[in-house]
Order: structure tokens, then sequence, then C-alpha cells
């Protein structure tokens, strides 16, 4: 799943934690992005796999000017493939950073073409909330705080996103808590 945590939130921070007034490093980290179903060397692959595809009908037409009927249209196809799929990777490039302090909430979004957003919030006044219909996507997971609600995971599938909800769940939870004793 295309979901690391950073360190992983596993107990409530103490009491005398510091937190994002304070300068601290964020007590948690959650970074998500899309799933690659074509690794970079797949990638590879199915060019070379092209061009060894175009080679075998091509072959047969060595020293005649018919070559030139099948090579050309052939390259531009490989090219055409190149260009999409290179295509998806650039659109593809989404990486959302959630870092959580005890006594702030910040969620940074890097989309393709160099987008950026942010949003942040006092933690003790963000809810995190489920949409099980009327959003974008099935399982539509939300965070909701200083005065917006802002998506998260939206690209991620929808077996993944109940799962993004239940953690952030935790770890508001924890983080919204004090140890004690």
């Amino acid at each position: 799943m295309p979901i690391e945590w950073t360190p992983p939130l596993t107990a409530a921070p103490a009491p005398d934690a510091p937190g994002h007034a304070e300068g601290a490093a964020p007590i948690a980290e959650l970074h998500l992005w899309p799933y690659r179903s074509l690794p970079k060397r797949g990638f590879a692959f199915a060019i070379g796999g092209a061009y060894v595809l175009l080679l075998i009908p091509v072959s047969a037409f060595i020293g005649t000017f018919a070559i030139w009927w099948l090579l050309v249209p052939g390259l531009a196809a490989i090219a055409g493939l190149w260009w999409f799929i290179d295509r998806s990777y650039r659109d593809g490039e989404i990486l959302e950073e959630l870092r959580i302090w005890p006594d702030h909430i910040r969620l940074t979004r890097h989309g393709p073409h160099r987008a950026h957003a942010e949003w942040e919030a006092n933690i003790h006044w963000v809810t995190v909330q489920m949409h099980h219909r009327g959003g974008p996507v099935v399982d539509y997971v939300t965070l909701k705080g200083g005065g917006r609600e802002v998506e998260i995971g939206a690209f991620l599938h929808e077996s993944e996103r109940p799962e993004l909800f239940d953690a952030l769940e935790r770890a508001l939870i924890l983080a919204k808590s004090r140890r004690h004793g």
C-alpha cells in the first residue's frame, strides 16, 4: 500500500512534549502517493519489447524501399507509447505529507506540474471523516478543521481509503491525548 508512517504514532505524546509553536519536530508523519502498476524498470522493458516486436516484421524487408513504410509508422508508435506512459508518470507525481504535532497538524500536497497546496489547523479541532457516497470517489476521506475541509488520499484505491481513515482516526486520538504518569 502506498502509505508510509515515519515514525508511526503508537503512543500518546508526553504531557510536556514540545509542539509546533516551539519549533519541535512532528511526532508522526504520513506520506501518501499513487500506486504504480508499472515501475520505471517495467517502462524500459515495455519500450524495449515494443522495439523488438517491431523488428520482427521489418526484418523481412531489409534492403528494400518497403522497409520505410513499416519502420517510420512503427517508430512513431513506439514514440507515442513512450510519450503516453511518460505523461502518465508525470501526471501521477503526487505526494501528500501529513505532519502531526501534539498541538498542530499540517497537510502538504505536491501535485503534478509543480502544483502545491497546504492546509494547517489546531489538532484539537480536527476531525477525520469518511464520505461513503457523495464525494468524487467511494469512501472519500477528508480532514476538517481550521475552517476548511480538505481531501486526503483521493488517488488511493477504494479498498485502501477505509484503512487510511482508520489509521488517521487512531493517530488523531493518540495525538490529542496526553500520557499520564
